[in-house]
């Protein structure tokens, strides 16, 4: 079968099948079928209710291919190249749909995404979680409806997007960060240290500073020493034996 087939091919094989005389071969081949699915719609089992589309008319097909078809039963059918350019259609990435089970779960993972990735835009924040701008907003200033509840949790383990796409859009805001301190004559940003535990967990205050004793080095023998040590216990086996 071919690998290009014209628009709507059951609808070409209808009328290529009543209104010429080629065989079940050329048009299986022409519109990407099935023999069996071709000698069907002849028979009226299959496409029943399909009203045959002329590939004449759309530009798909000419009359003269038809009639060399007609003519010897071994010939291809060729697709006609279309005239007109269709011009690829580039559709625009809306916010992400999100479970009505996970939606009260977007002010938390709001919140994370503030407090851990504020370098991210608004935009790049709806199209993670699907959140509005208003309750980005509210969740910030702290004047959201349920702000005294509201507890940051990360949106990959909430199951609201996937790690892959919260490292990308991290990595483009980080990118675009820096080209924007390098404009404005900035240093670079240095990478952060990890924070103690004091500060990270709530609740928990200073901690006392434990220190352990380093353990004190032995002291080194010399050889003179340790051979008197070895005679003397040598010594001291041998007068236990004489004694037993």
């Amino acid at each position: 079968m071919s690998n290009r087939t014209p628009l709507m091919p059951k609808a070409t094989a209808v009328w290529l099948v009543e209104n010429t005389s080629l065989t079940f071969d050329q048009v299986a081949e022409f519109c990407g079928l099935h023999q069996l699915e071709v000698k069907g719609i002849a028979d009226g089992d299959v496409a029943q209710g399909i009203k045959g589309m002329d590939p004449i008319a759309s530009g798909q097909l000419s009359r003269d291919e038809i009639k060399r078809g007609e003519g010897n039963p071994d010939y291809r059918l060729r697709l006609q190249e279309s005239k007109v350019e269709i011009p690829t259609v580039k559709t625009k990435r809306g916010p992400r749909y999100t479970p009505v089970s996970r939606r009260q779960d977007r002010p938390n993972a709001v919140m994370w995404l503030l407090r851990n990735h504020p370098e991210l835009k608004d935009s790049q924040i709806i199209r993670l979680v699907g959140t509005t701008k208003p309750t980005i907003a509210a969740i910030r200033d702290r004047s959201h409806w349920n702000a005294a509840n509201l507890a940051p949790q990360d949106p990959v383990t909430l199951g609201l997007c996937s790690q892959i796409d919260l490292d990308s859009e991290v990595a483009k805001a980080s990118k675009r960060t820096a080209a924007e301190r390098k404009a404005a004559g900035l240093p670079e940003a240095k990478a952060g240290t990890l924070l103690p535990t004091a500060e990270t967990v709530p609740g928990l205050g200073p901690q006392p500073d434990i220190s352990f004793p380093e353990p004190e080095a032995e002291p080194t023998e010399t050889p003179q020493a340790e051979a008197s040590r070895v005679l003397a216990r040598l010594n001291e086996l041998s007068t236990g034996e004489k004694d037993e």
